[in-house]
């Protein structure tokens, strides 16, 4: 739950857009932040957050973080404007960002050998990622349609506060060293590169979110500039700029955020890209394939949940599958089924067009789609931990889920060139003459071709089963030191 927060909250606020705008007389500007800022300050704080949690103990902020996001959900259902809903969305994004390093960070202390068990539990946690959204658009829908959009923040409260509360009698208590505030410590944390981290991150999403943005307007009457606005540009560059300088500050800081030697690790950096490339087309379709079900299908915001429920279902079966048969079956075998599965699941969604069935298309397209998204995180994010050491758990964690935001900022915006492109100068022969679905299925090609790529990397890794046999392999960081992996009970 605590991964999910961030998707969650997203999939509410998407779904009862509509009712807001109605209800708070809100602007177009005021709405489409509404649903981009929580996923921009989440993004943005998550490196921060994982080494405040490494540092100074990881129950005491995730659990606060519950707390704290569950308050703030129940106040942001009293809002009065647009604007003010805009802010309180952009902290409870904060909050999200809080309690996933520390959620992260203790599973992998918790679970310290790779074992069948270990699997299990990190399969449970990934499951979050894909399936918050279509949870959130589901039972907030269902919210809306029986009051208001206001139960839907207070729904989510509800759950939350339930889920802060079994945290503090069930999770275990964090047995890392915690380290007291000194100017040792101020060095350990790297303020110079956190600032750089939430400055860039920050800029270079928010550059990506108003490109968003601009594309829905585009679905009315109006017909912005996009990416030539000069704002986006400069946003975009400097951010790019800042992310930049953050690596070279890395490369050369004694106490560095992250060990940019973990990169010298093949199957490490393979499996990121291949996630990365992937997870791109995951947010392309399940954001325009459910924009597509409301604005060309006209579908309502419950029947909008309801369309995209087979991806809660199958994203259950395919985590539960994943996790345990992830010490049996090579992972590299893993990621090229997921790799496949992504392809796909895109050409199902870019050969539809306005008025075929959804059970031929759209249907076996969400299956699939969460089928690849379910397969390569349970890998990747098993990877990415065992390649850190204990007390840089929680950064390991956040390095994983920035990446995956960056991914999702940069294919939204990407998409959104595409999908203006092909509605302004619409085909005027071929196999989409004359039908709206024709600048969707434009994003999915695109989502099609990062596919693709990623499929291409799957046969250069090497990396085989996790948390079953003992396997000697070297340490990921390029140094030729070798660590043993045992499985649970072996010892």
């Amino acid at each position: 739950m605590a991964v999910a927060m961030s998707s969650f909250l997203s999939g509410s606020v998407t779904v009862t857009s509509s009712y807001v705008g109605a209800d708070l007389r809100s602007t177009t500007a005021e709405i489409t932040w509404l649903v981009t800022a929580p996923s921009l300050t989440s993004g943005a704080f998550l490196l921060f957050f994982g080494s405040i949690a490494d540092l100074f103990g990881r129950k005491t902020l995730f659990v606060g973080s519950l707390f704290l996001f569950s308050i703030v959900c129940a106040g942001t259902g009293f809002a009065k404007s647009g604007l003010t809903l805009d802010i309180l969305t952009g902290v409870l994004g904060v909050f999200s960002a809080s309690a996933v390093p520390p959620a992260q960070g203790m599973l992998g202390v918790i679970y310290k050998r790779p074992s069948k068990r270990k699997n299990r539990a990190f399969g449970a946690f990934s499951a979050g990622n894909p399936l918050g959204y279509v949870c959130g658009t589901i039972l907030s829908g269902l919210a809306a349609k029986i009051s208001n959009w206001r139960a839907s923040l207070w729904l989510l409260a509800i759950v939350y506060f339930v889920i802060a509360l079994v945290a503090v009698f069930t999770v275990p208590n964090d047995s890392t060293a915690k380290t007291k505030l000194n100017r040792e410590t101020l060095k350990r944390l790297d303020l110079p590169g956190t600032a750089m981290t939430i400055i860039g991150i920050g800029m270079f999403c928010a550059a990506l979110r108003e490109v968003l943005r601009r594309a829905i307007l585009c679905l009315g009457s109006d017909a912005p500039k996009g990416w030539k606005t000069p704002y986006v540009l400069v946003l975009l560059m400097v951010g790019l700029f800042i992310l930049a300088a953050f690596i070279l500050w890395e490369l050369r800081y004694p106490y560095a955020m992250i060990d940019m030697s973990i990169w010298r690790d093949r199957d490490f950096s393979l499996l990121l890209i291949t996630m990365c490339l992937g997870f791109i087309g995951f947010q392309i379709v399940t954001f325009w394939i459910a924009l597509y079900f409301q604005v060309e299908q006209r579908y309502s915001s419950l029947d909008t949940g309801v369309h995209m429920l087979p991806m809660v279902i199958m994203g259950l079966l395919a985590n539960a599958f994943a996790a345990l048969i992830q010490h049996r079956v090579s992972n590299k075998l893993l990621m090229a089924i997921g790799a496949l599965a992504y392809l796909l699941s895109f050409i199902l969604a870019a050969a539809q067009r306005k008025g075929d069935s959804y059970w031929a298309f759209s249907f076996p397209a969400l299956c699939l789609c969460v089928v690849g998204a379910d397969f390569q995180f349970v890998v990747a994010n098993m990877y990415v931990l065992s390649s850190m050491p204990a007390h840089r758990q929680s950064i390991a964690g956040s390095l994983f889920q920035t990446l995956s935001r960056l991914c999702g900022a940069l294919g939204y915006g990407t998409a959104t060139a595409i999908f203006n492109a092909v509605k302004r100068n619409p085909g005027k022969f071929g196999y989409y003459k004359d039908n709206a679905f024709e600048p969707y299925a434009a994003c999915f090609w695109f989502a099609a071709g990062m596919a693709g790529v990623g499929l291409c990397f799957c046969p250069w890794l090497t990396v085989g089963t996790q948390g079953g046999k003992a396997a000697v392999e070297k340490d990921g960081v390029g140094k030729g030191e070798e660590r043993v992996r045992v499985q649970e009970g072996e010892l």
